[in-house]
């Protein structure tokens, strides 16, 4: 037992020691040793989980070494020069378009970032199925895209591998493949074996199997080489596969796959072998049994709704066995049927795939997929994960078949096609039911069931993937074409299609349940059936091809004939039922299109008999038709899904391949066919025969009244389309491209992305250019401008547009290819809405336009039989019907049916027929015609007289009353298309008989000598007709000019309305192209006299004698009643537009008033209250009672206001610009700089040196989280707004905010709010007592204001209320709960910043830190100065003045520690108290001067008078100059104190004398002995009197800001106008020849012993030049930086792991306040079930986020509890943003976007702006 012993040893040591014995010449000692080792450690019985195996086997590969150093080693043998990394669902990937050849071709993100494909068409997009880099490959792109490492053929300089390096690898590594194809044997179950089935389970113990197997391939091409030797050597399998002799285990697991093979339906070829004779007898049933129907298929067929049976073919196939037999011969095999059986686990899926760079593997592994191939689709159709499974059946399909070279191989060797053609048939049988179509009972024919799972989840498309992926390559292709047999079947597969998902109308109630199986018909034509074909197609250009196109038509016109044939069809359609997918009769078409235009082939050697040309033409029309009516409603019993199926058969994506090649075949039929039966036929199948009568009445069996006109539209318009449009008629594809394009843009501005889409595929492939066809960019900039992304203020972001040009709208709009091409009716009017705002603006017509009549491109020869259609006397007869019923004013006529009649008129004269064959007519023809017009050609018809005509009509009629003319009555003919069905075809037995004989086509005659015959006057009414029809005779005596002259009278309602040029040449063809009807008919009137002179002169004898039109005698009532209906229309419209007008103007006023955002003027107007103040009472107007009055103690008036948390402020920094966002991990970003962490760090650090009390009173708060509010300027009473509260409560269908915080809508503007500030009543004093200026003394008014801060007075109410209640007004109640509520607005840690939370100092220092946030937010909205029309007119609506009362109100509630009030110190010397307790108060100079100024304005009792603040200001002003001194110089270096101090000039500055008593005080300081860093913002080298003054302003600004708007506020000075001066009034004017100094005012004391005594108070600290406030200015508040690119922020961040958990996120974000890098909704960052955005933006923002999705390019919004998605900042090259990196172009930063944003994020107005928010629940 040699293997027990060596199994105790150590494994490295047995490794090695084995390796050497291998190495030896004589290694069989070695071997025996090695295998028998292996026996035992990879014995199968061991379960899968036991890792001793698996850690053997990497000791033995590695054979002594480390496993990890014999990865290195192998690796730097690798040879390969194919990337080859595979990759799986949601990798990010690109594809190059440039540089691909196959359109499959994908490149890794590393290849790709190494290549160089600047200016290359490529697209970033996420995997869905998974893939594989092809960099290196040169069968899939071009060598330039290779990226730098796979460009250098790398296997030419790697030296060969050393033998013995891999030699264990050749022996270990079999028998631990072996070992993982018995654990699968073993694992596998079949699915209905009853027992528990877990194939996962099996997997995940297989799983560090699978992996080590995955981790050798990735070793690089030596590693691969071994495995390929391995997984593809016959012998090997053989040993090795049925196990060791005498092992019973081994039997029983071989014996367990044979089964498997047998219950998979799979014989392997050995046993196809052997006699069938059991088999044969149920082969012959089977055969016979052609269709009989198998219930038993399907147990539960017979519940599932409106399934019917199955249909089981008899086996089309061309070789049964390759549906069922299978042989394995080597382990890769093997290995492949068990991945199949287990449904493609990934890890096996990525194993087979990490192999393919090496390229022995990759053809044997292509054979044995292809060999496979019948077996993965069987297994498919039977998954449950089949969603699942196709992805990845197509991830290794398509590295497998996107080469071209290797496909050839395969097709030629494993019969591809035949596999795949046979497997798809197979496939759509399983599925099959009896077709409806036509007569149910007879039909043989049979179509796949569109409600089976297979087609509806799209089961068939890895296949139909597949098999169109190996016809792109021209090699496959024209194999495929080349094979007859093959081509029978795959029509045979088609006509699977022919007729599916029949629509019948529901008639009489509405369909109960209505299906939605369009959805997979629609899918199954164009990917089965249309994919295929393009694929076909685009190797079928050239003459050589000719013969391919030839076979593809004959056989599709045999498929055809044997499919009509099997629904039994003979000539009539069958009514009210109707298919949109007809793939034989497309593929004939497009066939036969490619074949006149590419190849050159004569049209009629494709055609088949006239016969079935009719028969041909019958479907296709009957959809158009159905269109019709699915439009004009007659289907609306249907539901609306019939409305979805007409939609998707005209939708961008299907529309070239169905509705155009059915527009083409019927163009093509109609050219063949004899034109008045296919008018006839046209006019039949729309319903609207009965229609087309001289009578007023008509009965029409088949359409109510209300149907006639839109059938009749439909008709007409159908008609002008076929005889006018040119796609497949001779357009090039440039032509094609340009009209397409140019008919989208008409109907909308359109994005680039969306014109790409809309723009139909086939024919101009966009991707790659064709060459000789203009590319679409080039054709765009042709058509199109393009209009930049622009913003409107009100924050709806517009993207980069396109808008057609001037000149096309001129020349190329084309109404007939945008009706078209539209999904939605409304699109048409949409485009000629356009039109007409087009023509109005650039002056060419004012009016209401008709479409315009565009000339078209000629046709091609072989078409030319089309223009028969123009002039054929049936569409004369039906064109004079017309136009006579419109002159004539009767039912059911539209300007519509007008415009599209005389657009006919217009092409037959535009189109004349060359070979006037009048004399030719047959003379049967005689008798229909003549009587009506004498020949075909229009031209000659148009002057052509009808005098006499005879009607059928109700007795009831109108007509019946009159004699008839006694002249002709007896030999007048009767008129047809209003009698009754039998009468119009009467002869539809002979139409069937002879072609030829068609005589009855359009049964419409007039009076003329010719009788008719006998024959056909049998009159037949059916049963039940309502009044019997009589035939009466109408004089008409017009032809068809005359009848174009009056009804040009009758649209310019005068007489000898045609300008006399219309008689004489033809005039200026320019001025009639656009305009309405009249224009029209003059341009067709000028048309007809310029080509005939004929024409001419009935124009001219017209206009001669024309009179106004008198219709016969009934007429009076009915012009009455046109004369009336004018009137009231005009009436109406005055009406209208009076109604409007007075909307406008109300709207006008309700704008200025309520939402006047950005006027400059009224500034103060909506500073409530303060314009008021002169008057003794402010009054206030509530905007929900409507009622105007005072705010009153019992019935206060609040301000609605928003109230937010902010930390804007927090996140300045000293110098304006923005901090960059890191995009490498060399970059950070520090944030120790912003305004938030500095006063932080200073409050911190003032609470370790003084008392707390004091502290508290020497600072803000409220940088980060403070609360700013804002108003929207709307009052109400406080209880109305309760009960509006109360309403919004109960009412339940509110989005977007939440009641119970107390949020709301304001109730006028709809503006977002969340508060009421109570205004305090008007105050009734004399305003000008306390506004105007005093003259006392500076000494007087500081006394004064030190004795009313002694008087904290409560709260000030008017004198004149005496009967005031003791109790406590509303108005205070109010006041408490604003406080309440501005403190719940921020979180607890942004309010407590005391030693003990909740102190009274705590709550004062945070009061007055509110206003103080209010005031600074709103200098920054100001642009950080004070001029007028800063970022935004945000002081218009400015609520200061309110809250102001609110806070005072509040803060007289604490009193200030009188014994050491801060007002004594700023003004008084005070005795020096002996040496402090340790805690002392903070030094004056310590302390920030606008605190100061806030705490004195709030705590004095209000109203206060103007000349204490002005005396409060400039006491505050000494202490600010000497600070600034102070802070200046702890800045200079000792030698220039020094000089500064010695300085004697004569001419000194008064600075000077501060500065130097500043010196002497701080002589004594161990200040001065510290040599301190000057700041180096100023460390100029030598300091002016000019820099010491500048830096001096620049420290004082900030504070006069402050004063200056404070002082606005309170008493509505108006703010000075420049940058830097403050308010004229605070006496301090900045103006240049004034020093800073000048305006210092002293309180009577010595200016000197007040500064030493603030100095005395610094003595002995340590932190002196710390606490000193340093440079209070700070710049603007940005956002970060972000790259230009977006590529660059993408690979970085989406790669990035979270900090969390170590994983990639799979929704990262970034925040772009600061720059962290957070998971979206990631689970792994949850904190108490909060997600980490919604948590970040609490710390960061004060609940307010600004977050980045990496992965979508998107901006989030968090406020609070909900969430707004703003958009993108990041648009692509044609000004596109591009949601979910979809398209996957490259994106840049559109910096007026971010602007916006960061505009939005500073003035607070995200609420406001943005309108769909959404609660988050904390999942963000």
């Amino acid at each position: 037992m040699m293997a027990a012993s060596l199994l105790r040893r150590d494994k490295k040591a047995t490794a090695a020691h084995l390796k050497a014995d291998l190495n030896r010449t004589d290694n069989c000692a070695g071997a025996r040793q090695l295998q028998e080792l292996l026996d035992t450690v990879l014995n199968p019985e061991t379960p899968a989980t036991d890792t001793e195996a698996l850690d053997w086997c990497k000791c033995l590969i590695a054979g002594g070494d480390g496993f990890d150093e014999f990865c290195k080693t192998v690796r730097s043998y690798d040879n390969a020069t194919l990337c080859g990394l595979v990759w799986t669902a949601n990798f990010v990937a690109y594809r190059c378009r440039t540089c691909g050849i196959s359109p499959c071709m994908s490149l890794c993100a590393e290849c790709f970032n190494n290549g160089d494909h600047t200016g290359h068409d490529f697209n970033m997009f996420r995997s869905q199925a998974g893939g594989a880099c092809d960099c290196g490959d040169s069968n899939v792109m071009r060598e330039s895209g290779f990226c730098r490492r796979h460009r250098l053929k790398t296997g030419e300089n790697v030296p060969s591998v050393p033998r013995e390096l891999l030699l264990m690898s050749e022996m270990v590594l079999p028998r631990f493949i072996i070992s993982v194809i018995q654990y699968l044997r073993e694992g596998y179950t079949e699915p209905d074996s009853g027992s528990e089935r877990d194939l996962q389970k099996v997997l995940q113990q297989l799983e560090p199997q699978i992996s080590f197997l995955e981790e050798l391939t990735k070793m690089g091409g030596a590693m691969r080489t071994v495995l390929t030797k391995i997984l593809t050597n016959q012998q090997t399998f053989k040993d090795l596969s049925m196990g060791q002799e005498g092992s019973p285990y081994a039997k029983q697991n071989y014996e367990k796959y044979l089964s498997a093979l047998k219950n998979s339906g799979l014989v392997s070829v050995e046993e196809k072998a052997l006699p069938a004779s059991a088999e044969s007898p149920a082969g012959e049933e089977e055969a016979t049994g052609a269709l009989a129907s198998s219930g038993e298929e399907d147990p539960d067929g017979g519940q599932a709704l409106g399934q019917r049976k199955r249909v089981k073919l008899s086996s089309t196939t061309k070789d049964t066995s390759i549906m069922d037999s299978l042989k394995h011969k080597c382990f890769l095999e093997e290995l492949l049927f068990w991945t199949i059986k287990y449904e493609f686990p990934q890890k096996m899926v990525t194993f087979l795939l990490n192999m393919l760079p090496d390229q022995d593997y990759k053809i044997t592994f292509t054979k044995t997929f292809v060999q496979h191939y019948a077996f993965i689709m069987k297994t498919l159709m039977k998954s449950h994960e089949s969603d699942t499974m196709s992805n990845r059946i197509v991830h290794i399909s398509v590295q497998l078949f996107s080469n071209e070279e290797l496909a050839r191989h395969v097709t030629e060797e494993c019969q591809l096609l035949d596999v795949m053609v046979t497997v798809l048939l197979y496939m759509m049988e399983s599925c099959l039911v009896k077709s409806e179509l036509q007569d149910e009972e007879k039909s043989r024919h049979v179509v796949v069931n569109c409600g089976e799972a297979l087609l509806k989840n799209n089961t068939y498309w890895p296949l139909v993937s597949d098999f169109i992926n190996i016809l792109s390559h021209q090699s496959v292709a024209k194999k495929f074409l080349e094979d007859h047999s093959l081509l029978m079947l795959w029509m045979s597969f088609v006509s699977f299609f022919q007729g599916m998902n029949l629509n019948k109308r529901e008639m009489n109630e509405h369909v109960e349940f209505e299906s939605q199986t369009y959805y997979a018909a629609f899918a199954a034509e164009l990917e089965a059936c249309a994919q295929p074909m393009w694929g076909l197609l685009t190797h079928c250009k050239v003459k050589e091809t000719q013969e391919y196109t030839k076979t593809v038509v004959r056989y599709c016109l045999e498929a055809l004939q044997l499919w009509f044939d099997a629904i039994g069809f003979v000539d009539e359609p069958a009514p009210n039922q109707v298919t949109f997918h007809l793939p034989l009769h497309r593929y004939y078409a497009m066939f036969l299109s490619k074949a006149v235009k590419c190849q050159g082939l004569d049209l009629d050697s494709l055609l088949p008999d006239q016969e079935m040309l009719m028969k041909i033409m019958v479907h296709p029309l009957q959809i158009q038709a159905s269109l019709s009516e699915i439009h004009s409603n007659m289907w609306v019993r249907n539901g609306l899904q019939i409305k979805g199926q007409a939609m998707t058969y005209v939708q961008s994506h299907f529309c070239n391949s169905m509705i155009d090649p059915d527009i083409y075949l019927l163009q093509v039929c109609a050219s063949r066919l004899d034109p008045d039966y296919f008018i006839s036929s046209v006019f039949e199948r729309f319903k609207v025969v009965d229609l087309l009568t001289m009578a007023s009445v008509h009965q029409n069996a088949l359409l109510d009244s209300e149907q006639e006109r839109p059938m009749l539209e439909g008709a007409l318009t159908f008609l002008v389309i076929l005889t006018s449009l040119r796609l497949h008629l001779g357009m090039t594809d440039d032509e094609i491209l340009r009209s397409e394009m140019v008919s989208q843009l008409c109907m909308n501005d359109r994005t680039h992305s969306s014109l790409l889409d809309l723009i139909p595929e086939n024919p101009n492939p966009k991707s790659g250019i064709v060459p000789g066809s203009c590319s679409f960019e080039e054709m765009l900039s042709a058509v199109a401008d393009f209009k930049a992304p622009v913003f409107e203020p009100g924050g709806s972001m517009q993207q980069g547009m396109y808008t057609p040009k001037a000149e096309v709208w001129e020349k190329e709009f084309d109404p007939i290819m945008v009706v078209l091409r539209t999904v939605y009716r409304r699109d048409v009017q949409s485009a000629m809405d356009r039109y007409a705002a087009f023509l109005k603006q650039s002056g060419i017509h004012t009016g209401n336009p008709w479409p315009p009549y565009k000339e078209r491109s000629p046709l091609h020869p072989s078409y030319k039989g089309l223009v028969q259609l123009l002039h054929c006397k049936t569409l004369h007869i039906v064109i004079f019907t017309l136009l006579y019923k419109i002159w004539m004013d009767h039912q059911n006529m539209s300007e519509h049916v007008l415009c599209m009649v005389l657009y006919l008129i217009e092409l037959g004269l535009d189109n004349q027929d060359q070979e006037h064959k009048e004399e030719e007519e047959p003379c049967i023809e005689e008798h229909c015609h003549d009587s009506w017009f004498p020949g075909t050609s229009l031209l000659s018809n148009l002057h052509h007289v009808i005098n006499f005509v005879r009607v059928r009509v109700p007795e009831t009629a109108p007509e019946v009353k009159r004699e008839p003319p006694p002249s002709t009555s007896t030999e007048a003919t009767s008129f047809g298309p209003n009698l009754r069905e039998a009468q119009v075809f009467s002869l539809v037995a002979e139409r069937r008989r002879k072609f030829q004989e068609i005589i009855n086509r359009s049964s419409t005659e007039a009076s003329a000598q010719v009788v008719r015959p006998k024959s056909s006057s049998t009159r037949w009414v059916p049963p039940g007709t309502p009044p019997q029809l009589v035939t009466e005779i109408l004089e008409v005596r017009e032809s068809m000019l005359s009848l174009l002259i009056k009804l040009h009278q009758k649209l310019s309602a005068k007489q000898n309305s045609l300008p006399a040029a219309a008689g004489g040449g033809p005039a200026d063809a320019g001025r009639h192209t656009h305009g309405d009807g009249i224009t029209a008919i003059e341009r067709i009137l000028t048309k007809a006299a310029g080509r005939s002179r004929h024409s001419q002169r009935s124009i001219q004898e017209i206009c001669g004698k024309v009179c106004p039109p008198v219709p016969p005698k009934k007429s009076s009532p009915a012009d009455k009643k046109t004369l009336d209906k004018e009137e009231r229309r005009t009436r109406a419209r005055e009406r209208q537009q009076k109604l409007l007008a007075e909307f406008a103007s109300r709207q006008k006023s309700f704008m200025e008033t309520a939402m006047d955002v950005e006027s400059p003027d009224g500034e103060a107007a909506m500073d409530l209250g303060l314009t008021e103040l002169m008057d003794s009472e402010i009054l206030y107007d509530c905007v929900i009672c409507g009622q105007s009055g005072p705010s009153t103690e019992d019935r206060p008036t609040g301000l609605v206001v928003l109230l937010q948390a902010s930390s804007v402020l927090g996140h300045r920094c000293k110098t304006g610009e923005a901090k960059k966002l890191p995009t490498s991990d060399e970059e950070h970003i520090y944030a120790a700089d912003t305004c938030g962490v500095a006063h932080d760090l200073r409050l911190a650090l003032m609470q370790r040196f003084f008392r707390e009390s004091s502290c508290l009173q020497s600072v803000s708060i409220g940088w980060d989280g403070g609360v700013y509010v804002q108003t929207c300027g709307h009052t109400l009473h406080i209880d109305c707004h309760k009960s509006y509260m109360e309403s919004l409560r109960n009412d339940q269908v509110l989005q977007g905010f939440s009641v119970d915080k107390g949020e709301f809508t304001c109730p006028l503007c709809r503006q977002f709010a969340n508060s009421v500030i109570p205004c305090r009543p008007g105050p009734g004093l004399e305003a000008g007592a306390w506004h105007c200026p005093s003259n006392k003394k500076p000494s007087v008014l500081v006394k004064e204001v030190e004795d009313l801060q002694g008087l904290m007075a409560p709260f000030p109410v008017r004198t004149l209320i005496l009967y005031r209640s003791p109790t406590v007004s509303n108005l205070s109640k109010e006041m408490e709960l604003v406080i309440k509520d501005i403190k719940n607005t921020t979180q607890k840690k942004y309010m407590d910043y005391g030693k003990n939370p909740g102190s009274p100092d705590n709550d004062f220092l945070f009061m007055y830190s509110v206003a103080r946030t209010n005031l600074e937010l709103e200098l920054v909205h100001r642009g950080g100065h004070l001029c007028s029309g800063g970022a935004s007119g945000a002081a218009k609506r400015s609520c200061l003045n309110q809250l102001f009362q609110v806070l005072a109100t509040h803060m007289r509630l604490y009193s200030i520690d009188s014994a050491y009030n801060p007002w004594t110190r700023l003004t008084q010397v005070t005795k020096s108290q002996g040496p402090e307790v340790d805690r002392r108060e903070v030094a004056m100079l310590f302390r920030d001067v606008p605190s100061l100024l806030i705490i004195f304005v709030l705590t004095m009792p209000q109203p206060l008078r103007k000349e204490h603040f002005t005396c409060v200001v400039k006491m505050l002003y000494n202490l600010q100059f000497v600070q600034a001194l102070a802070a200046l110089s702890a800045q200079f270096s000792p030698e220039e104190r020094q000089a500064w101090s010695m300085s004697g000039t004569p001419k000194k500055v008064k600075d000077d004398q501060y500065l130097h008593s500043l010196r002497h005080s701080l002589r004594k300081e161990p200040l001065t002995n510290r040599t301190l860093s000057p700041s180096p913002r100023l460390s100029s080298s030598v300091w002016s009197p000019q820099s010491i003054e500048f830096s001096l302003r620049q420290f004082c600004l900030p504070y006069l800001r402050i004063a200056s708007l404070l002082q606005h506020h309170l008493y509505g000075d108006v703010l000075t106008e420049c940058l830097v001066r403050p308010s004229a009034t605070l006496s301090v004017v900045y103006s240049s020849p004034i020093p800073s100094a000048s305006c210092l005012e002293w309180p009577g004391v010595s200016a000197f012993q007040l500064v030493t005594q603030w100095c005395e108070e610094m003595k002995g600290l340590p932190e002196t030049q710390t606490l000193l406030v340093q440079d209070p200015q700070w710049g603007a508040p940005r956002l970060l930086q972000l790259p230009d690119n977006y590529n660059i922020l993408f690979q970085y961040y989406h790669r990035k792991a979270c900090s969390a958990c170590q994983k990639v996120p799979k929704d990262p974000a970034l925040c772009l306040v600061c720059g962290t890098f957070v998971c979206l909704k990631g689970p792994c960052c949850k904190q108490q079930g909060t997600c980490e955005c919604v948590l970040h933006s609490q710390h960061c923002g004060a609940a307010t986020g600004i977050f980045l999705l990496i992965n979508a390019s998107v901006i989030i919004i968090i406020r609070g509890h909900r969430f707004c998605l703003w958009g993108s900042v990041y648009l692509d090259a044609h000004g596109e943003e591009d949601r979910d990196l979809r398209r996957g172009k490259p994106l840049f930063l559109c910096a007026e976007r971010y602007r916006v944003l960061e505009q939005q994020w500073v003035s607070h107005t995200f609420d406001h702006i943005n309108k769909r928010w959404g609660p988050h629940y904390n999942g963000l």
